[in-house]
């Protein structure tokens, strides 16, 4: 999930570096550009008689640098385009991955939802008593549990120690362990089966 981010994060901050890139470039290359023609046309428009020595040197010079900063320009340009090519082909792949996960992550937690609410129905629970369990489960207080439910805290406590003796487990860490223990490895041995 935090490689999404980071990665639509990393295509933002390109997107917006090569906006200002390709503005400052774009007017960095037509400054350049039109230094390398008006350059050209000086050299072009010189006499025989003036196409020596110091000024000659200086006008081939500044056609070939300002040639050459337009060529350097214009490959940053395509090195910039393909790295936010990559980086958004990078950000899409993992937006894909991250749907996948989400959809089987739903459907087993739907299942294990079905498969809670089964058990706790086969220990004989009622309605109020499953309900209570389930908050017990996601770890609230029995006072968050009297809040949500608008029933008072010892009403909530008396419906526990249903939960807990219809269930024949002895509290709220054995009802999760119940449901839970086999969801983790144990400790000490690495995920995969390995």
């Amino acid at each position: 999930m935090w490689q999404l981010v980071a990665a639509q994060r990393i295509v933002q901050m390109t997107e917006a570096a090569t906006n200002l890139e390709t503005r400052t470039g774009r007017v960095l290359t037509v400054f350049l550009a039109t230094v390398s023609i008006l350059g050209l046309i000086d050299l072009l428009t010189d006499t025989p008689g003036d196409r020596r020595g110091l000024h000659l040197t200086v006008e081939v010079a500044l056609i070939a640098v300002s040639l050459g900063a337009t060529l350097f320009l214009a490959r940053g340009w395509s090195d910039s385009e393909r790295s936010l090519t990559e980086a958004r082909s990078s950000s899409d792949r993992l937006r894909l991955e991250r749907d996948a996960w989400r959809s089987r992550a739903e459907t087993t937690l739907r299942g294990l939802g079905e498969a809670i609410d089964e058990q706790l129905s086969s220990w004989g629970l009622t309605p109020t008593e499953r309900e209570t369990a389930v908050f017990l489960l996601k770890g609230y207080s029995h006072k968050e549990i009297a809040r949500l439910t608008k029933r008072s805290e010892r009403t909530v406590r008396q419906h526990s120690v249903a939960v807990y003796r219809k269930s024949g487990l002895a509290g709220r860490s054995e009802l999760a362990a119940f449901f839970l223990e086999d969801l983790l490895p144990p400790a000490g041995e690495e995920s995969g089966g390995k």
